[in-house]
C-alpha cells in the first residue's frame, strides 16, 4: 500500500512542520505527482494505458483505506483515513470518466473537449484565484484531489490577504474624501465582509474534508491572513468564520504554540459580548476547547490523558469563569464543563485562576444538572494525594451537602433542589474516594447528613429517607406502600401472585446457587459505617415523635427493618448482631414506667417482625451460595388440595353413564346447531377433558352421533368458521379447545384412526399451506395463511394444534403421513413470511428425534439472518432441558457467518455451561472457537475451569497464548472493565436502562484468566512453571504504596485482581501462602494513600475469603468473613476495625501560588483614581460608589482622555485578569474605554504590557503620590456640593502634593482633645 496513507502522529519527532520542505504526500512519487495535465500531448491510446495504471493504483489505495478502517484507530487517524478514502473514490470516478472520454477519441469519435478546455478560468478583478478549475473534472468539487485542494486552500489565504490590502486602501481613500461618501464606505465594508466570509467558508470546507491539507499549510500564514477578520469593524459572522478557520487549522501542540496569545485580546472582547452575538461566542468556546484538547502538554508525553499544562492565559480563564457565573448566559453549562475538564488536566492553573472555588460553588448551589459531573471531577481529585492537597477538609466538598444540611427554614421550592442534591450525595458515597473523604474527622459529614432526619419538616425528612433507601439500593415492592399507609399485610397480594410466586420458586430450583455480589460487599461496608454514625438512633428518634404512628414514622420503621435485614445478609455475625440488637427500641419496649415509650417500642418491633414475615412470604430473594430454599408449607397444602379436587372430578367424569353422557352432548348444542356462538363452551370443555378420555365414550361420539364430525368440521380451515374468528383475548379459548380436542383424540385408538382416515383436518391444513407455495401453480388470491389472516384471526392456532400433535409419537406419524413436514420445509424458504416460520418453530415439540429437529436445524441454517437469529433465540430457550442434540445445534451456530448469531449462540452456551454436567458435555464435543475472537473469550474461560477443558485448550496452544496476553496487558483491561461496570451499577440512576454492558454485568466478579486456571490441578502446575504469581507478589511489595505514577497504580490494581482471583480457589490459595502475600495486601488496604487502591484490596480480600481456609487466614488478621446459615463463606469480608480501614490521613492545603505579574503603578492622580475605582468594582458593597466615581471621571472634559489611552485600557484588563468580576461588571469596564478592537490596538496593548511590566527587583515606593480610598482622594475634604449622588459634578483640579512628613492619616485612632477656656502647656 502506498505510504501516503500512513497516518502521521499527532505530535512527535516525525511530525512534519509547516516550514519543512518535505510534505506528507511527496514521500511517494506517484500519487502526488500525477495530474491530468501530464496527459496532454499523448496519444489517446497512451492516455488510456496511463489512466488504467493509475486506476489500478487508486483501487489499491481504496482497498487499503477500507482495510485500515476495520482496525482500531483513534478518531484523528480515522478521520485521516476516511479523507484518503474519499479522495481515492473521487479520483477513481474522475479517471473512469477520462478513460471513457479517451476511448471514444481513440475510436475516432468527435470530442467536445479540446486542449483549451483544461485552461484555468481568468482571475476576477479583485485578484481572486479560488475559481481555478481542476483539469479534466469540470470544476466539480467532488473531484478534487489533494494537490488541487492544497492549491485552493493556498489561494483562499492569498485572497484574504488581498482583501486586507484592498480594505486598507479603500478606507484610506474614503477617509481623505468628504463626509458625503460615508454611505459608499458602509457599502464597501459590507461587500468586504461578504467576500471574507465566502472565502473563509471555502477554506473551512477544504480543511474539514482533507486532513492532510491542515499539515501542509503554514499555520503562521493562515493566522496572519485571518487576523484582520477579528476586528470590531468586521461583522459578527465574519469573526465567527475566522474563529472556525483557526480551529480547523490547529492540528498539534506546535500549531497551538504558534498561535500563542495572538487572539487573547479578541477572545476577551468576544466573551464579553451579549447574547445577540451567540454565533461568535459559540465559535470562541469551540476554539478554546480545541486548544485544550490539542495543545495540552502532558507530563508524560506518551500518554494521551492525565495531568498536563493547558496553554490558555489566565486572562482568558477569568473570562470563561465570568461567562460560567452568569446565570442568563446560554453558554453557561458548556463553560462549566470546559472548566471542569481544565481542572482535571491542569489543577495548578485552576488554582491560580479561581476555578476550584467557582466549581465548588456550582457544586453546592447549582445548576443541579451539572452537579453529578462536578462531583465526579472532585472525587477524581480526592483519589490522588497530589491533587487532594488543593481540597480543604471540612469546607470544600462538604458544599455538596449544603442543600440538605441547610434545608431548615427554606421554602417549598427548595425540595426539588434537595432531591437533586441527594443524587449527588449518593454518587459521592458510592465511590471509595467520596466515602473515605466524608468519613474524615470522625465521620462529621455523614453524621451531619443523618442528623438532618431531625429537621422539623415532613417533606424534607421524607426526601432524606428516600435518599437512604436509594443509597443502600433498597428496591421497594408495591406492598411497602400498603404498610406505609397503615394497612395490614396479612392477605395482601397472596391470591394474585400465587402462581407467579410458584413459577419464581421453580426457576430458583432450576438455577444454580450464586455467590453474593461485589455491590453487596460495598453495601455491607456502607451499612456498617452508617450504623456506626448513628443511623439507627436517628430512626428511633423519629419513632418517638408519635405514639399513633404516621406515614413518616412507618417509613422510618421500614428503613430500619431493611437495614437490619441487609446487615443480617451481608455482614459478619459479630457486626450484624451488634446492629440487630437495636438497644434503644428494646429499651422503649420494656419501659413500663412510661407507657408512651412502651407503645412506640412494641409497635416498632411488631412492625419489623411483620415486614420480615411478609418479605419471606411475598418476595423471592436470590439464592445465596450455601443457603437452602425455604419451603412454604401453607401453599404446598393448598396446591395438594387443588390437585385432589381435579383428580376426583376427572375420575367422576370418566365414570359417567350413557344417559348422562348423551345429556351432556345435547347440552353442548353442537349436535343441534352449526353456529358456534350458541355452543355451551364450558360443557364442551368438560366433555373433551373428561368423558371423551374414556375410549368407549370416544367411540360413541364418533360413531353414534354427529358430535365429533360437526365439532371437527368447525376446525376445518375451508369451513371458514374457526379460521375466520377474530383474534381477541376472549376468542383465544377456541384455540385451547382445539389443542385439548387433539390431545383427547390421540389418547384413544379410535381417535387416532378417526384423524388418520375419516377426518380431513390435516389434509385441509396441508392444502392451505400449498396455497402459499409458489411451485404449486397460481397462488390463491386470499390464502388461509395470508399474513393478514395470521395476524388478525385464529388461523395462527393451527400451528399450536400441529405442535400438540408433535408431542406424541402417533402425532408425528400422522404429520408424516399427511406430509405436513414437507410443507414446513417449503414454507421455510419463503423470504417474506417469517411469521409462519416463527409459528412453526415456536410450537413444534423437539423432545422426540425426527422431523421437528430437522425443521429447526433448517431454520438455523436459513439464508436469511433474521430467521437464523430467531431460531437461535428459540434454541436458547430450550437450554434448561438441554441435551446432546440441542448443544450440538447450538455449537453449529458458532460458525454462522453473521457475528450477531455467533454472539447469541455464545451467550446461550455460557448460560448453559453454568451447569457442570452441560459444561462437561460441551467440552467433550471439543468445538473450535479460535475464529470467534473476543466473543468466545468468556466461554473458553469456562472451559478452563474443568480438567478436560483445560487439557483440550492447553493442547491447542490457547493457554500459552492467552497467558502471555494477560500477563502483558489484558490484566489492565480487566481492571477497566470491572471499575466501569461497578460505576454503572452504583450510579444506576444516571445510566440508560437498556445499556447492554450494564445488562451483561450482574455485579458478580467477572471470570479472570488466572482465577479459572487455578481451578484445575494442571492449571496450577502451569502457573507454577511460568512463575507469574511470584512476579505479581514481588510487584505488590515494591509498589504497594505508589501514589504518583498512574501507570504503576493501574498495574498494581490489575495484579491485585489477578492475585485475588487465584486466591479465591482451593488450589490457588497455597500460592498466596507460599508467597506470604496476604499481609502485604492487608497493609496496602489500610495504609495506601490512594482510596481506589484500598477499595481494590477490599474486594480482593473478599475474593480470598471465598474459601473456608482463606476465611480462617483473614480471621487471624481481624478481617471477618460473612458466612451462610450453613457456615459456608459467601465471599464477603469486613474488617473488625472499620475506622482503621476508612481512615484517610489529614493534609495541609496547598496555598495558591500566584506568579508575580506586577505593573508599574500610575503616577497621575486621576489615573490612580480610575484604577482604584475599577478595583473597587470587584467589591459588591462599594461597587455602586466606584461606578459613580468612574462615571464622573468620564464625564469631565479634562479627564475623559484617560479612557482613550491603550495604557489605561491595558491596566483595566490586567486588573480583570487577576481578580474576580461578574460578567456585567467586566462588560461595563470595557465599555468605559473608547477602544475599537483591531490589530493596531492589539499591538498597542502588547507594547503597553512590555512598558508597564515591573521587573522582579522593582520595589514600590513607601509613599505613593496620592493614596485613594473608596470615597475619593485621601486627606482632602469634599466640596459642599459634591456627593455620591451627583454624577455630573466636576472634580477639583489636582492640588500640589504636600510633604509626606506632614501628611495627615486617613483615620486617627487618638481620642479627640478640646481645650476649653485656658490653654494648658505641657
Amino acid at each position: 500500500m502506498p505510504t501516503h496513507l500512513a497516518v502521521p502522529p499527532v505530535a512527535g519527532p516525525n511530525t512534519t512542520s509547516p516550514s519543512s520542505n518535505t510534505t506528507l504526500v511527496n514521500t511517494w512519487n506517484g500519487d502526488a505527482g500525477f495530474s491530468f495535465a501530464e496527459l496532454d500531448g499523448m496519444d489517446p491510446s497512451e492516455q488510456v494505458d496511463a489512466l488504467n495504471d493509475q486506476l489500478v493504483l487508486e483501487n489499491r489505495i481504496k482497498e487499503g483505506a477500507e482495510n485500515l478502517l476495520n482496525m482500531n484507530l483513534t478518531e484523528f487517524q480515522r478521520a485521516q483515513v476516511e479523507s484518503e478514502l474519499d479522495m481515492a473514490k473521487n479520483k477513481i470516478t474522475a479517471i473512469t470518466k477520462r478513460i471513457e472520454l479517451q476511448s471514444s477519441r481513440a475510436k475516432g469519435k468527435p470530442s467536445i473537449t479540446g486542449p483549451g478546455a483544461a485552461k484555468r478560468n481568468a482571475r476576477p478583478k479583485n485578484g481572486s484565484t479560488t475559481s481555478i478549475k481542476i483539469p479534466g473534472e469540470g470544476g466539480d468539487k467532488t473531484g478534487e484531489d489533494f494537490r488541487s485542494a492544497l492549491q485552493q486552500a493556498t489561494n483562499c489565504i492569498k485572497d484574504l490577504e488581498s482583501y486586507t490590502r484592498s480594505g486598507v486602501s479603500t478606507s484610506a481613500n474614503l477617509s481623505s474624501a468628504s463626509s458625503s461618501k460615508s454611505n459608499t464606505y458602509s457599502s464597501a465594508a459590507v461587500e468586504l465582509n461578504g467576500q471574507r466570509i465566502e472565502t473563509m467558508s471555502r477554506l473551512i470546507d477544504i480543511l474539514r474534508r482533507y486532513m492532510r491539507v491542515r499539515y501542509e499549510l503554514k499555520f503562521t500564514d493562515v493566522l496572519q491572513a485571518v487576523l484582520p477578520c477579528f476586528g470590531d469593524k468586521c461583522s459578527m459572522q465574519c469573526r465567527a468564520a475566522a474563529y472556525r478557520v483557526i480551529r480547523h487549522s490547529l492540528v498539534d501542540k506546535d500549531t497551538v504554540s504558534r498561535l500563542g496569545d495572538a487572539l487573547d485580546w479578541y477572545i476577551l472582547k468576544a466573551l464579553l459580548r451579549d447574547n445577540k452575538h451567540a454565533v461568535e461566542k459559540e465559535q470562541v468556546i469551540k476554539l478554546i476547547r480545541i486548544i485544550v484538547e490539542v495543545g495540552t502538554v502532558r507530563r508524560d508525553p506518551e500518554m494521551k490523558s492525565g495531568p498536563g499544562s493547558v496553554p490558555i492565559s489566565e486572562a482568558v480563564m477569568r473570562s470563561i469563569i465570568a461567562v460560567a457565573e452568569h446565570p442568563e448566559d446560554p453558554f453557561r453549562l458548556i463553560c462549566i464543563q470546559t472548566l471542569a475538564e481544565i481542572l482535571i488536566i491542569d489543577i495548578d492553573l485552576a488554582s491560580r485562576t479561581g476555578i476550584i472555588r467557582f466549581l465548588l460553588h456550582v457544586l453546592g448551589e447549582g445548576p443541579i444538572e451539572i452537579a453529578p459531573i462536578l462531583a465526579s471531577v472532585f472525587l477524581h481529585l480526592v483519589d490522588c494525594p497530589r491533587t487532594r492537597a488543593y481540597i480543604q477538609v471540612g469546607t470544600d466538598l462538604e458544599m455538596a451537602l449544603s442543600a440538605i444540611t441547610d434545608a431548615y427554614g427554606k421554602g417549598p421550592d427548595h425540595a426539588e433542589r434537595m432531591r437533586g442534591c441527594t443524587k449527588v450525595v449518593q454518587l459521592m458515597l458510592r465511590t471509595w474516594s467520596g466515602l473515605m473523604f466524608f468519613c474524615m474527622d470522625d465521620m462529621r459529614a455523614i453524621r451531619s447528613l443523618i442528623n438532618t432526619l431531625q429537621i422539623p419538616s415532613l417533606e424534607n425528612r421524607e426526601i432524606i429517607l428516600d435518599m437512604f433507601f436509594d443509597l443502600l439500593n433498597i428496591k421497594a415492592p408495591a406492598w411497602y406502600q400498603t404498610f406505609i399507609d397503615g394497612r395490614r399485610l396479612t392477605m395482601y397480594r397472596k391470591s394474585r401472585d400465587a402462581s407467579e410466586h410458584r413459577q419464581e420458586r421453580h426457576d430458583l430450583l432450576e438455577r444454580p446457587v450464586a455467590t453474593l455480589k461485589l455491590t453487596d460487599q460495598y453495601l455491607g461496608l456502607l451499612v456498617a459505617i452508617l450504623t456506626n454514625a448513628g443511623l439507627c438512633e436517628a430512626l428511633t428518634a423519629m419513632l418517638e415523635e408519635s405514639t399513633i404512628g404516621t406515614n413518616l414514622s412507618r417509613k422510618a420503621t421500614l428503613l430500619m427493618a431493611e437495614v437490619l435485614a441487609m446487615a443480617n445478609r451481608v455482614l459478619p455475625l459479630s457486626l450484624a448482631a451488634r446492629i440487630q440488637a437495636i438497644p434503644d427500641v428494646f429499651c422503649m419496649a420494656t419501659d413500663y414506667k412510661h407507657g408512651e415509650n412502651r407503645i412506640v417500642g412494641t409497635s416498632a418491633l411488631s412492625a419489623i417482625d411483620s415486614l420480615n414475615r411478609n418479605r419471606a412470604r411475598l418476595e423471592t430473594t436470590g439464592a445465596v451460595k450455601g443457603s437452602r430454599l425455604r419451603a412454604n408449607s401453607v401453599e404446598d397444602a393448598v396446591r395438594r388440595g387443588q390437585r385432589q379436587v381435579e383428580q376426583t372430578k376427572l375420575k367422576m367424569s370418566m365414570q359417567m353413564d350413557d344417559k348422562a353422557f348423551q345429556t351432556c352432548l345435547l347440552e353442548t348444542q353442537v349436535t343441534i346447531t352449526k353456529d358456534y356462538t350458541k355452543w355451551n363452551f364450558e360443557t364442551l370443555q368438560e366433555i373433551i377433558d373428561g368423558p371423551l378420555l374414556n375410549p368407549k365414550r370416544m367411540e360413541e361420539a364418533i360413531r353414534g352421533s354427529r358430535f365429533m364430525r360437526r365439532l371437527m368440521s368447525f376446525f376445518h380451515p375451508f369451513s371458514h368458521q374457526f379460521s375466520d374468528i377474530k383474534r381477541t383475548r376472549a376468542n383465544v379459548r377456541w384455540v385451547r379447545l382445539g389443542c385439548s380436542l387433539l390431545n383427547t383424540l390421540m389418547a384413544s385408538p379410535d381417535g387416532v384412526r378417526y384423524l388418520s382416515s375419516e377426518d380431513s383436518l390435516l389434509a385441509q391444513i396441508v392444502k392451505s399451506f400449498a396455497q402459499l407455495d409458489p411451485f404449486n401453480g397460481v397462488p390463491d388470491s386470499d390464502p388461509i395463511f395470508s399474513k393478514k389472516r395470521v395476524a388478525e384471526t385464529l388461523t395462527y392456532g393451527y400451528f399450536e394444534m400441529l405442535g400438540t400433535l408433535s408431542r406424541l409419537k402417533e402425532g408425528i406419524e400422522l404429520l408424516e403421513k399427511f406430509k405436513v413436514f414437507t410443507a414446513f420445509y417449503h414454507l421455510s424458504e419463503l423470504r417474506s413470511r417469517e411469521d409462519l416460520i416463527k409459528g412453526i418453530i415456536e410450537n413444534l415439540d423437539y423432545s422426540i428425534d425426527g422431523h421437528p429437529r430437522i425443521v429447526l436445524s433448517k431454520a438455523l441454517t436459513s439464508t436469511y439472518k433474521h430467521i437464523r437469529l430467531y431460531a437461535t433465540r428459540h434454541l436458547g430457550s430450550l437450554i434448561p432441558n438441554a441435551n446432546a442434540w440441542t448443544l450440538r445445534l447450538l455449537l453449529t451456530q458458532l460458525y454462522d457467518p453473521s457475528p450477531e448469531v455467533c454472539e447469541l449462540a455464545v451467550e446461550f452456551l455460557e448460560e448453559a455451561c453454568d451447569s457442570k454436567e452441560i459444561l462437561q458435555l460441551v467440552v467433550e464435543m471439543q468445538p473450535t472457537m479460535d475464529h470467534l475472537g473476543e466473543i468466545g473469550h468468556r466461554l473458553l474461560l469456562k472451559f478452563m475451569s474443568t480438567p478436560m477443558g483445560f487439557r483440550f485448550l492447553y493442547d491447542a496452544g490457547y493457554i500459552d497464548r492467552e497467558m502471555e496476553a494477560w500477563f502483558n496487558g489484558r490484566n489492565i483491561d480487566y481492571v477497566v472493565e470491572v471499575e466501569v461496570f461497578l460505576a454503572k451499577v452504583f450510579n444506576f440512576s444516571n445510566v440508560v436502562e437498556d445499556d447492554e454492558d450494564l445488562l451483561e454485568f450482574d455485579g458478580t466478579v467477572p471470570a479472570h484468566f488466572y482465577g479459572e486456571m487455578a481451578k484445575t490441578e494442571l492449571g496450577c502446575q502451569v502457573l507454577q512453571e511460568k512463575g507469574h504469581f511470584a512476579e505479581f507478589s514481588q510487584f505488590i511489595r515494591l509498589h504497594g504504596n505508589e501514589s504518583e505514577d498512574a501507570d504503576l497504580i493501574s498495574k498494581l490494581k490489575s495484579i491485585l485482581w489477578a492475585v485475588g482471583n487465584v486466591g479465591s480457589t482451593e488450589g490457588g490459595l497455597h500460592f498466596c501462602e507460599e508467597e506470604e502475600i496476604i499481609p502485604s495486601i492487608l497493609e496496602i488496604a489500610e495504609n495506601s494513600p490512594i482510596p481506589s487502591v484500598r477499595g481494590t484490596c477490599f474486594f480482593v480480600l473478599g475474593l480470598i475469603s471465598s474459601t473456608s481456609q482463606g476465611a480462617e487466614i483473614l480471621d487471624d488478621y481481624h478481617w471477618e468473613a460473612t458466612l451462610s446459615p450453613l457456615g459456608l463463606p459467601t465471599g464477603l469480608c469486613i474488617p473488625e476495625d472499620i475506622e482503621r480501614f476508612i481512615f484517610l490521613p489529614s493534609w495541609t492545603a496547598t496555598p495558591v501560588n500566584k506568579p508575580e505579574n506586577r505593573l508599574l503603578p500610575p503616577t497621575a492622580e486621576y489615573e490612580i483614581e480610575v484604577i482604584t475605582a475599577i478595583q473597587n468594582l470587584a467589591n459588591t458593597v462599594i461597587a455602586n460608589a466606584a461606578s459613580r466615581s468612574l462615571a464622573r471621571l468620564k464625564a469631565r472634559p479634562d479627564t475623559r482622555g484617560i479612557f482613550s489611552t491603550p495604557e489605561m485600557f491595558y491596566r483595566a484588563v490586567h486588573i480583570m485578569s487577576t481578580q474576580r468580576y461578574r460578567l456585567p461588571v467586566r462588560r461595563y469596564i470595557v465599555e468605559l474605554f473608547h477602544q475599537e478592537m483591531n490589530q493596531d490596538l492589539v499591538n498597542a496593548l502588547n507594547n503597553a504590557a512590555k512598558r508597564l511590566k515591573a521587573s522582579p527587583s522593582y520595589k514600590p515606593p513607601r509613599t505613593d503620590t496620592i493614596r485613594m480610598s473608596v470615597f475619593g482622594r485621601v486627606g482632602k475634604s469634599r466640596r459642599p456640593s459634591e456627593s455620591d449622588e451627583s454624577e455630573d459634578d466636576g472634580l477639583d483640579p489636582p492640588a500640589t502634593v504636600p510633604n509626606a512628613a506632614v501628611e495627615q492619616p486617613t483615620i486617627n485612632l487618638q481620642p479627640l482633645t478640646k481645650i476649653v477656656g485656658f490653654s494648658v502647656s505641657v
